[in-house]
């Protein structure tokens, strides 16, 4: 029984590790990405169409950096569910004693 508890709270900790991680990764991605973009506006040396991949490198940086966040959350879903069965299952067998 406490085995169960300890693992869902190293769960939680676990997702909560993995969020602010993610939340602070994120920001300093976006921070350096916005002085990034404001210097390239200004630079002679990058052309139109340089200046058009690069945006369309980060937009596709940031739709995967979405999915990743969305394959962890559906992952650690997977495990809530998993705890939660093994709940049900447990409160069964206790009815049937």
């Amino acid at each position: 029984m406490y085995s169960k508890e300890i693992m869902k709270q190293l769960r939680d900790l676990n997702k909560n590790i993995f969020d602010n991680a993610f939340k602070t990764m994120t920001f300093f991605i976006d921070q350096t990405e916005n002085n990034f973009f404001r210097l390239l506006e200004k630079s002679p040396f990058v052309s139109d169409e340089g200046k058009k991949i690069i945006n369309e490198w980060g937009e596709t940086y940031k739709k995967n950096r979405e999915y990743f966040k969305a394959y962890a959350n559906e992952n650690y879903k997977k495990i809530t569910d998993y705890f939660a069965q093994l709940e049900t299952e447990e409160t069964k067998k206790s009815d049937k004693k």
